[in-house]
């Protein structure tokens, strides 16, 4: 099974408790997001593979090393992962970026698929699936299938919190994609919510109700 990171930075922990206070509004959630998405990204990109050039500088000819291959492709899961985008885009701006669309049945809360559209080269690149939340873990799933279809070099998930219930099932359907996650909070309620949790990552990205 592949590994699951839980982040422990202090900058991650100190942003997401003024993410999780029900007093912050729109503007400053949408700027907290980003900024978690861009020191989460720093880690699930350590690991990129590396390549050794020659770089003229002002003093000679040296050997460095730039990112290897085709590189990444974002793909967030509409709508709460638009969030993300720009966070790690601030670190990765030659990536590509997918879309993928779910939205949870409020009856059985599975999810349903209504757009799916993704970069043409994909199969030369590796994906990070961008959602802030982890909750029953369908969403995921599903988004991760369908990307395995069209058959990335490899694939990792990034969400800011994540249920253990939504671990637990997105470690078993996909247990070859590495998880990074800002927080590992304590269960979902009877409506599907992570608890202590934040809300609803969408509804308090966009202001909607």
């Amino acid at each position: 099974m592949a590994k699951t990171f839980i982040m422990d930075h202090p900058l991650i922990q100190h942003k997401l408790t003024i993410l999780r206070d029900v007093n912050t509004a729109s503007k400053e959630f949408r700027s907290l997001i980003s900024e978690i998405a861009t020191l989460m990204c720093y880690e699930a990109t350590r690991d990129l593979p590396l390549k050794e050039v020659e770089t003229t500088t002002p003093l000679c000819v040296a050997k460095t090393k730039v990112i290897a291959g085709k590189k990444l492709a974002f793909v967030p899961i509409l709508r709460a992962g638009l969030g993300m985008v720009d966070g790690v885009v601030s670190l990765v701006p030659s990536a590509r970026i997918g879309h993928i669309g779910l939205y949870r049945d409020p009856e059985t809360l599975t999810p349903v698929e209504y757009y799916c559209k993704l970069p043409a080269d994909i199969e030369h690149r590796e994906v990070i699936v961008l959602d802030p939340m982890l909750a029953t873990g369908g969403s995921a799933i599903d988004a991760i299938t369908q990307i395995k279809l069209r058959k990335p070099m490899n694939i990792k998930f990034m969400c800011i919190i994540a249920a253990p219930e939504g671990l637990k099932a997105l470690q078993e359907a996909h247990p070859d994609v590495e998880i990074y996650i800002g927080s590992l909070d304590d269960h979902l309620n009877d409506h599907g919510y992570i608890v202590p949790g934040l809300g609803d990552a969408g509804d308090r990205i966009f202001g909607t109700k």
